[in-house]
């Protein structure tokens, strides 16, 4: 077969530009990430040949080795794991074929200072050989396969793939260094980065070739080590090996279960948001261990959806080691584990909620992942009312982030419920209509402005016997809520006029709302929209449309337009109802109220032309 020469994916041509010239600040951590590339391989091969044991019968020992050659200037990293063959290649070295990449480069400004931390969440890998080496060659063959592949790149846009013959099992990488990196080619100096960085890796990393080369780490599974033989540094480089993440870990978790069934878990919760967060399969990183082997990343069942951002390792001493995946997913012991691990998690989560000192901390990992936490409200029964103590909101009372139990310890006197209103952003939300009057009477209003909120808060219902209510429906019972007694009441349209400008707009807008009435939540604008109290809450309809899972061109469930008796506007119209003809004189007027309440809702409007007509025809009566 001759030479193939084929074009990076355009992702990673963007990728190995910022990473070669400016992702990190420590070149060294290049040789960390090819490092647990070639650890990976080893484990997959590891699992790979409990059923398959042809697969390593020739070179069952597995190790990293470190080799230097000074006159070429070279660096190579090499491994007897799985290998690759040219299908491998080419997704894995050509391509990012990870779900959400899309996404993450759309959030890339081109500015390398600046995408930094992106690509640290997003993980680089191989490409980070780039940094030091103007050129990569890659000689790799694929266990069980007897044709070896060449790859070859100088990072810049193309890349080559050939046949090679007598190669061993396993991945070389060979570094053609830059003009400058001759450290690289140092035992010292290699001996050090690893020591640093890649202790903890249980498979031997050797200098050198043959049977007198130099073991470079300890080479035990850091997670069996007691955590008083564990420093934090430790921690934090296993974190990087095992979570492929530049980060810093915010909480590691790392104890023992013993028992009916025993278990070694080492867990980290990420201090960045990972890009792939919210993909639609809603898969974890942690990777399952049993007796210290490899079996699987991601195994469905062990760790709960809404704890994705999890990463670490989880090592059994009881399930057998030639379990395959499918069995996995069945199996009640696994299960067991999960709801182990789940106790453990939320409860240390609660112990730095609970903690003052750590409020700024916490409040940082609940903007990271409070969202994903949420979903476990209306998934986990079970763990329901540990979840309730983890939430936080941002409210109308301030900038800061609120408990529940906060929010309930300061309800108002008369107040029956925990009232909430669900939106985009909280910026637009404190500009919400609906909110006058709660907040004229001090009343605090818990903003939502996650999804999920309206998925989970009607799940849960209540918390300590107190209903959420939305402020956006039905009636807002404020009359019975003490407070703003001392501020001077406004004076309103005469009852009888009022009933009149009411009967007279039902009239006229007919089907396209349920009910107009007096508003009491309206202090400052003349007119909001409501859901009745047995109708979908609008935010979620809005929503439901934007997914197409509603007619976007239907109303869908009619709103209550609520009118404000002591604006102006709605006094002087309450006035001039009584007047003969005004039905059809306020008709124009009566459909406009209507049209501002939609566009303050952020509504579309169904007829924009109808509206500009009757809005270009008042303007024109104020001007005569």
């Amino acid at each position: 077969m001759t030479e193939e020469r084929l074009s990076f994916q355009a992702e990673v041509s963007r990728l190995l530009d910022i990473v070669a010239h400016s992702l990190y600040s420590e070149k060294e951590v290049f040789l960390r990430e090819l490092v647990s590339n070639a650890s990976d391989a080893c484990d997959k091969l590891r699992y790979a040949a409990l059923t398959q044991p042809e697969l390593s019968a020739d070179d069952p020992a597995l190790k990293v080795r470190l080799l230097v050659d000074t006159d070429a200037r070279t660096l190579t990293v090499a491994d007897n794991g799985i290998g690759m063959n040219r299908e491998d290649l080419v997704e894995n070295l050509g391509t990012i074929a990870r779900s959400g990449t899309a996404a993450f480069m759309k959030q890339l400004s081109g500015d390398g200072k600046k995408d930094v931390n992106l690509i640290g969440q997003f993980g680089v890998g191989f490409y980070s050989a780039f940094m030091a080496a103007d050129r990569v060659t890659v000689l790799t063959r694929r266990a069980g396969e007897a044709q070896g592949w060449r790859w070859e790149s100088d990072g810049k846009g193309e890349f080559t793939i050939a046949e090679a013959a007598d190669l061993p099992r396993g991945t070389r990488v060979i570094l053609h260094l830059r003009d400058g990196d001759d450290e690289y080619l140092e035992e010292s100096r290699l001996s050090g980065i690893i020591r640093k960085y890649s202790d903890h890796i249980a498979i031997p990393i050797l200098f050198g070739d043959g049977d007198e080369a130099k073991a470079l780490n300890s080479a035990s599974a850091l997670w069996v080590r007691s955590k008083s033989d564990v420093t934090p540094e430790q921690y934090k480089e296993f974190y990087h090996h095992v979570g492929h993440s530049f980060d810093d870990p915010w909480l590691t978790l790392h104890w023992r279960a013993e028992g009916a069934i025993e278990y070694t878990n080492l867990l980290f919760v990420p201090s960045m948001k990972p890009f792939d967060l919210f993909d639609p399969k809603r898969a974890h990183r942690v990777k399952l261990y049993v007796k210290r082997v490899f079996i699987t990343e991601g195994a469905e069942g062990l760790i709960p959806p809404y704890l994705r951002f999890l990463k670490g390792v989880v090592d059994s001493e009881d399930l057998p080691l030639n379990i395959s995946r499918e069995m996995l997913q069945h199996n009640p012991m696994l299960a067991k584990i999960r709801a182990g691990i789940t106790r453990r998690v939320l409860g240390d989560l609660n112990k730095k909620a609970r903690d003052e000192d750590a409020k700024t901390e916490y409040e940082t990992f609940w903007t990271n992942f409070g969202a994903v936490l949420k979903e476990g409200l209306y998934e986990d029964y079970e763990h329901r009312d540990e979840l309730l103590k983890l939430l936080r909101f941002r409210t109308t009372a301030g900038d800061g982030l609120v408990s529940l139990e906060e929010y309930v310890g300061r309800m108002k006197e008369g107040q029956e419920a925990i009232y909430t209103i669900a939106g985009d952003d909280v910026d637009s939300l404190m500009k919400s209509p609906q909110l006058e009057g709660f907040r004229a009477k001090g009343i605090e209003v818990l903003l939502l402005t996650d999804p999920v909120d309206e998925f989970w808060v009607p799940s849960v219902g209540s918390y300590q016997d107190k209903p959420f209510k939305s402020v956006t429906r039905g009636g807002a019972d404020l009359g019975k809520i003490k407070g703003g007694e001392d501020k001077p009441e406004a004076d309103k349209a005469p009852e009888g006029d009022l009933s009149s400008l009411i009967a007279l707009v039902k009239l006229t807008l007919g089907e396209q709302v349920k009910d107009v009435r007096a508003s009491e939540r309206l202090t400052e604008s003349a007119v909001c929209l409501v859901a009745d109290d047995n109708a979908m809450d609008m935010h979620l309809e809005r929503l439901l449309k934007q997914h197409n899972q509603l007619n976007a061109l239907d109303n869908g469930p009619t709103r209550i337009l609520e009118i404000n008796p002591t604006h102006p506007l709605i006094k002087r119209l309450a006035e001039r109802s009584k007047a003969e003809g005004a039905t059809d004189s306020l008709e124009d007027m009566a459909y406009l109220l209507l049209d501002q309440a939609r566009i303050v809702e952020g509504d579309p409007l169904p007829d924009p032309a109808a509206f500009a007509r009757r809005l270009a025809a008042m303007m024109e009566k104020g001007l005569v």
